[in-house]
């Protein structure tokens, strides 16, 4: 196991009722900007209690964040917290909105020059504004890490970004928030959590046994819990698991002192740039085919995997990461994701604007041993056809 150092600094509130937690969260501020999607607060009690917890305070409101946040979409947020000189952000929603949020807070505090260089350029973020979160959709991991990823339409790039001060000051999960979602986003949150821990988990052995095992037990919770869930939307238990699954998958604790893979997520990032596809379906369509080409430098942990997630045993180890690798494939189809590019009907022709768009960012070196090229994605996405 590598040195590391451990820091998560986030207040979790869970629980039913927590929202009324925002009032004494909030009591040094007075101007807050309420940053939502697309209204399914108002529909689902989010907003009601919201507004009820801070009914004393100043609250501006921005709807209207998409599914892979937009960075337009963002900058007319700024410039409204700007001009209105918001003093917290409070985001409500999904990964997306979290993430959008993370962007706003930094952008607010960016004075000279385009934001955008935060996300392209990696520019260090030296201030941001305050920001809470009320979690409604378990997926990403946001509201428990400091990092994001943004989409700018005019360019068709989707980039990740991140820094200590995007971590938020606290966030609230209520299961009972779950109960309204569309079965689609439940399914995309149970993969997107799912293959963040394998991005952390599959690659090779560290001798890191607390990691591993941690890791194990969260795949097990989401391919048990998750289709609990789907079956009955309102079972409180099963929806506060994969809640807090989903949050556990992606913040810090799994990749502390481990090297980490994330080429399912920079391949998978471009499928989105360039097609809309929803993020977690890009991640069903890439991993197996990761797995399969990358089945050597990975054949350790794909036999851990197979024993301790899925019970399958035998002593022909090709054999048994084969069947391991339909399991997950097969898994992901039973939430109804499809793991084809054809299911989405991109065309076999995308494989190479895909690896060249790759290869412009230079992203030439992905993987735990940094040697996934544009050729090898290539065999990745030739697999998944």
């Amino acid at each position: 196991m590598k040195n590391f150092e451990f820091v998560n600094p986030v207040k979790i509130y869970f629980g039913k009722d927590q929202i009324s937690k925002l009032a004494g969260e909030l009591i040094p501020y007075q101007k807050i900007m309420l940053v939502y999607g697309k209204g399914s607060i108002k529909t689902n009690g989010v907003y009601k209690q919201i507004k009820t917890a801070l009914h004393d305070k100043d609250i501006i409101e921005f709807q209207g964040v998409e599914p892979n946040p937009v960075y337009e979409t963002l900058m007319k947020a700024v410039e409204v917290a700007r001009r209105e000189k918001v003093d917290f952000l409070l985001a409500a929603g999904g990964g997306s909105v979290i993430d959008g949020t993370k962007f706003i807070a930094a952008a607010i505090k960016y004075e000279v020059g385009d934001p955008w260089n935060i996300v392209v350029k990696n520019e260090k973020i030296s201030n941001a504004v305050k920001f809470g979160t009320v979690l409604t959709l378990p997926a990403t991991g946001s509201e428990m890490n400091s990092g994001a990823v943004i989409t700018r339409k005019s360019c068709n790039e989707k980039l990740a970004f991140g820094s200590p001060l995007l971590f938020p000051v606290f966030s609230i999960l209520d299961p009972e928030t779950m109960y309204s979602l569309p079965d689609s986003q439940i399914a995309n949150g149970i993969v997107d959590a799912f293959i963040h821990v394998t991005e952390q988990y599959l690659t090779f052995n560290m001798n890191a046994a607390v990691q591993d095992a941690w890791a194990v037990s969260l795949l097990k919770v989401l391919k048990t819990e998750g289709p609990k869930v789907l079956k009955n939307r309102n079972d409180y238990d099963s929806n506060a698991n994969l809640m807090w699954a989903a949050c556990m998958a992606l913040n810090g604790l799994l990749t502390a002192g481990v090297f980490t893979d994330w080429s399912t997520h920079m391949i998978g990032h471009e499928i989105t740039a360039l097609f809309g596809i929803d993020h977690a379906k890009t991640l069903a369509i890439v991993l197996p085919g990761v797995l399969t080409v990358m089945q050597d430098d990975k054949k350790e942990k794909l036999i851990h995997y197979a024993n301790n997630v899925w019970e399958i045993y035998g002593e022909d180890e090709d054999q048994l990461i084969s069947e391991v690798i339909d399991k997950t494939e097969d898994f992901f189809k039973s939430l109804g994701i499809g793991v084809r590019l054809s299911d989405y009907n991109i065309p076999e022709t995308a494989i190479d604007i895909i690896c060249n768009k790759l290869e412009e960012k230079n992203y030439i070196k992905l993987g735990e041993k940094r040697n996934i090229n544009p050729e090898i994605v290539k065999q990745i996405l030739a697999l998944r056809k």
